[in-house]
């Protein structure tokens, strides 16, 4: 096959999936205000669904293990996702909207380690670049925060659930076309089970990769469950507000195009410390203004703050971790290193914003000063070799 058809092939779930994920990060917590949920609220539903998606991600890729491939799993979700979207359609008030997000969380949060596990090893095989095909599903992101936006300027909030529905019609089609099971990758025994989750667990190199990364990733909270609210209260109109969140992305693709570039010269600790160092300095800014300009100049940090700490952490992955250990190591990247640190976070961004509104962003820069805490104690302990061995 040839490596733009296997491109393709890579490309069409990440697209479709980050393009319903643009239209729910730039605009849910306008559809859940519009559905009567509080601020309070807000960071509850935020830290519940991570807390679900935790123990959903662990769950169900080991059950994609025991399957000996993620497809079939993958296209499941899939139109589950579809059906969830119903349901939200009828939720009105917190409860309803909470029993609602449990189920989607379940359904949303397992897909994207395991589509994410299958890029890493089958761009490693094929000999392509894992940014360059990752970066599609920045530019679908793209596309999906701005039409929504535009949808939410013209035809109002319920619009947020319509936009997204237009790429989960895709999600299950083009998971039929992932590999159907892992790459036989050459030298590796996949005959062999790979590392039990307790020998992972273990290592404390990997608990404090688990801990920097979570905690770069973590430090969105506040922007994903307030930015828009936030610049909402500032008198920005929606159509603008899109424009930021697809500047964000777009800066982040550019990133990506010259991701082994900066990986030679960085390393996976060096990006990951990239983005924890944008962060402070990204969210002091955003804790006390919301001047067009510099929201513009913020907003490109996301380059940083997310794709050179995401970039870092796929490739300490590779790089620690045996090859018939990647879909499991990025379970459990994507359950405890995002997801619970995550899911901690989001509450306490909760409470933060009721309290103190936009100042909450404060917070965050705590959080990313920790993460850099534990990075620099992994760059002591880590010089790049595999943690464990696959037995």
């Amino acid at each position: 096959m040839s490596p733009w058809l296997t491109g393709f092939r890579l490309a069409g779930y990440g697209a479709a999936y980050f393009f319903a994920a643009g239209a729910f990060m730039s605009y849910w917590p306008v559809w859940l205000r519009d559905r009567g949920v509080s601020d309070a609220e807000i960071g509850t539903l935020f830290m519940s669904r991570q807390i679900v998606g935790v123990v959903a991600t662990l769950s169900v890729g080991w059950v994609a293990h025991r399957m000996g491939g993620p497809k079939g799993v993958i296209v499941a979700l899939g139109l589950m996702a579809l059906v969830m979207i119903g349901a939200y359609e009828m939720a009105h008030g917190f409860l309803a909207v909470f029993a609602v997000t449990m189920v989607w969380a379940f359904v949303w949060s397992p897909p994207m380690p395991l589509y994410d596990g299958v890029l890493v090893t089958e761009t490693k095989r094929a000999g392509l670049d894992y940014a360059r095909v990752r970066m599609w599903s920045s530019v679908a992101f793209i596309l999906g925060a701005f039409l929504c936006g535009v949808a939410v300027d013209r035809y109002g909030p319920p619009w947020v659930l319509y936009v997204a529905v237009a790429s989960l019609v895709l999600l299950a089609p083009f998971a039929l076309l992932l590999p159907a099971a892992p790459a036989r990758l050459p030298g590796v025994d996949h005959r062999k089970a790979p590392f039990s989750i307790s020998t992972l667990l273990r290592s404390p190199p990997f608990l404090l990769f688990l801990f920097a990364a979570g905690c770069c990733q973590a430090s969105h909270s506040v922007l994903y469950s307030f930015g828009t609210l936030t610049w909402r209260g500032a008198g920005i109109d929606d159509v603008t507000i899109s424009l930021l969140w697809a500047e964000s992305v777009a800066i982040e693709i550019v990133l990506m195009l010259f991701g082994g570039w900066m990986l030679k010269r960085l390393g996976p600790c060096g990006l990951i410390g990239l983005g924890l160092a944008a962060g402070v300095v990204r969210w002091t800014a955003m804790a006390f203004t919301t001047d067009l300009a510099a929201l513009i100049a913020l907003q490109a940090l996301h380059a940083c703050t997310f794709a050179a700490c995401h970039l870092g952490a796929m490739a300490f992955l590779q790089r620690a971790l045996p090859a018939n250990g990647a879909a499991l190591g990025q379970s459990l990247y994507y359950a405890l290193g995002t997801g619970a640190t995550q899911a901690l976070v989001f509450q306490f961004s909760g409470q933060l914003y009721s309290e103190f509104g936009q100042r909450a962003f404060l917070g965050m820069v705590v959080v990313s000063a920790v993460g850099m805490t534990a990075l620099i104690l992994l760059v002591r302990r880590w010089h790049g070799g595999l943690l464990v061995e696959a037995k």
